[in-house]
């Protein structure tokens, strides 16, 4: 009897570690305040400044859709601060195709234009809205989402939204690119896709990049 109370605790120890390690899952805390890049001789201010949304107020407004991102492969400070930014150009009728971030939640501000968002749970509902300016819009973690600017009569409909993640690097899985351009076997696509060959190869085609 006490041997099966014994096993029983620690069968009950064992899913109480797990639920809490997938609780906590993201970026591992750090054990200082920041960290230095080993090859990095001095630091002050201007390692913990990033410039690169300076260019959204100064450049020409992009002709497709353009992801500007701070994250720590950009900015190497944030790396162990568990957050980063991407800054997002729409320019009318341009989308951001589904896609994933495993390591992080993802909170949209639209910050000029409107946007058509949703995303997918893992019972396969979809949820959508129709975003303006100053609205907001949280994608949960790991959950494939989209945006889509809706807008295509005029240059001047560029939509220009903020993304935040919980996460120095978030990561993004693009479903079109991971699955049409990373050289899965084009009948193996065909069969999960319940389509024929030559259809899987014009995708492909269309997602190959351009020369």
């Amino acid at each position: 009897m006490a041997h099966e109370t014994l096993r029983h605790g620690l069968w009950l120890l064992l899913v109480a570690l797990a639920i809490a390690h997938m609780a906590n899952a993201g970026d591992a805390d750090i054990t200082s305040d920041f960290i230095i890049p080993p090859d990095l001789k001095v630091v002050d201010g201007r390692f913990f400044t990033s410039t690169s949304f300076r260019a959204l107020a100064n450049s020409t407004k992009p002709t497709t859709f353009k992801v500007t991102k701070a994250s720590m492969v950009e900015f190497p400070a944030l790396n162990g601060q568990s957050v980063s930014y991407a800054a997002l150009q729409y320019p009318p009728g341009t989308a951001n195709p589904p896609h994933t971030h495993p390591r992080s939640a993802e909170l949209l501000l639209v910050m000029s234009g409107s946007l058509e968002v949703g995303f997918v749970d893992t019972t396969n509902k979809l949820y959508t809205r129709t975003l303006y300016a100053g609205d907001m819009f949280v994608f949960p973690k790991g959950l494939v989402h989209y945006q889509f600017n809706p807008n295509n009569t005029s240059y001047s409909s560029q939509t220009l939204a903020i993304s935040a993640f919980g996460s120095a690097n978030a990561g993004t899985v693009s479903l079109p690119a991971t699955i049409f351009a990373t050289g899965i076997d084009d009948t193996i696509l065909a069969t999960s896709f319940k389509t024929d060959v030559a259809t899987v190869q014009m995708l492909k085609a269309g997602l190959a990049p351009k020369p």
